[in-house]
């Protein structure tokens, strides 16, 4: 099996200090527009790294203490947050240009979600959790995707997709190798 590059994709240090410093400043923005809206500091805490990750594929420790600086938290407060849920990477495993997940619902396994994650691996030459060696696509799982009317479904970065088949497969890969240069 083809193992993760962990250099492939723009790492923080890699992408250069500059993006890192723009993606903090454009934090501090994105922070004070929806602060009126939310009824704590700490509440905040997930949209900021949600912005972090989406603009630079990982959350680097730089930007885990901006944010706490911003916030008015300990760095430890945001680390906790981050380090709850599984969606969140850090520098050291940053995302690939595309997000892949499989729905592993017993609907879905049910249905073949076992045999699309096989075809997946196979056609990539990773397992779940890995990316590409390219840095284009990262291949997770999930519990539950919420489409179980659509089982086996997965989700492509955001959007989600239907009655998946093995034989879609390759059509999907050659999509988002096409669409990720």
């Amino acid at each position: 099996m083809q193992q993760t590059s962990k250099n492939a994709i723009a790492s923080p240090r890699a992408m250069g200090a500059e993006h890192v410093a723009e993606t903090l400043q454009g934090l501090e923005r994105f922070l004070a527009q929806l602060a009126p809206r939310y009824p704590s500091k700490q509440a905040l805490v997930l949209p900021a790294l949600h912005f972090v990750q989406e603009r630079l594929r990982c959350v680097p420790i730089a930007a885990v203490e901006a944010i706490a600086l911003h916030l008015g938290l300990h760095p430890a407060q945001v680390h906790d947050t981050m380090s709850f849920y599984g969606f969140f990477r850090t520098e050291k495993d940053p995302l690939g240009k595309h997000r892949l997940w499989v729905c592993r619902s017993l609907v879905c396994m049910l249905r073949g979600a076992d045999a699309v994650l096989q075809t997946l691996c196979d056609r990539l030459g990773i397992a779940p959790g890995e990316t590409t060696a390219d840095g284009t696509i990262t291949l997770e799982t999930a519990e539950c995707l919420g489409a179980c009317e659509g089982a086996p479904c997965i989700l492509v970065n955001d959007e989600h997709r239907l009655a998946v088949t093995c034989e879609q497969v390759a059509t999907i890969v050659e999509e988002l190798t096409r669409t990720a240069g």
